[in-house]
């Protein structure tokens, strides 16, 4: 039986990788990447010469079957994706959707690692004994009713945000829970790390002030 590993990679720092996950890249017949310059840069770093093929969300049905046939001869994958682990939030729950319902015979292991969602919450302070996951905030069609239900959880959220929305999102956040403590985490594990503590309307002076509505955002609200 083959063996696919799912293995997560960091979400900035390069350092931020496992020894089991830098053994297991060495060792496989072939790595899935998201995006394979992407992923070249970390192999490099670690002078790892593993075969890469790409794997993404616009990847079709061919780019499964070639896989499923690499699985069948016995070859064994890893599949990574661009920053964090693999599946949340990301193509690769797809492909490991279809080799469970398709009870492709291969044992599907996890080597974990860095996780946006869970650094984010980890710095947060708020009660994460019990939190809410939702994503990427919907770009426009129901992207209100996000909001609205956010201000009536009682558990910790957390949710990405792209650049390009942020002040948006900040924006909703001030109209539906003013008062809500929370949490943005700018480029996490990168030079520029920034972590912003306050209400909706407190932040958003400080990245307007700032100008810092560059690179990738965890929110986390109490």
């Amino acid at each position: 039986m083959s063996n696919i590993y799912i293995i997560a990679t960091p979400i900035g720092n390069l350092e931020d990788i496992t020894l089991r996950a830098l053994r297991v890249m060495k060792e496989v017949d072939l790595i899935l990447c998201e995006d394979t310059r992407h992923t070249k840069r970390l192999l490099n770093r670690y002078e790892i010469k593993a075969e890469t093929m790409s794997y993404h969300q616009h990847s079709k049905i061919a780019k499964i079957d070639k896989i499923v046939e690499l699985i069948e001869i016995g070859k064994n994958l890893a599949l990574v994706s661009d920053a964090g682990t693999p599946g949340i939030s990301d193509p690769g729950n797809m492909l490991i959707k279809y080799l469970v319902e398709n009870k492709i015979n291969i044992k599907i292991i996890p080597i974990p690692g860095p996780s946006a969602v869970i650094s984010a919450l980890s710095i947060s302070g708020f009660p994460t004994d019990n939190f809410l996951f939702l994503g990427f905030a919907p770009h426009k069609k129901g992207r209100q009713t996000f909001f609205k239900n956010i201000a009536t959880e009682k558990r910790t959220v957390v949710f990405y945000e792209s650049p390009h929305r942020i002040s948006k999102a900040l924006n909703s956040m001030q109209e539906f829970f003013p008062e809500k403590e929370i949490v943005v985490c700018r480029e996490l594990t990168k030079i520029f790390e920034t972590i912003y503590r306050g209400k909706a309307e407190e932040i958003k002076k400080i990245l307007t002030a700032d100008n810092q509505v560059k690179g990738e955002f965890v929110i986390v609200i109490h």
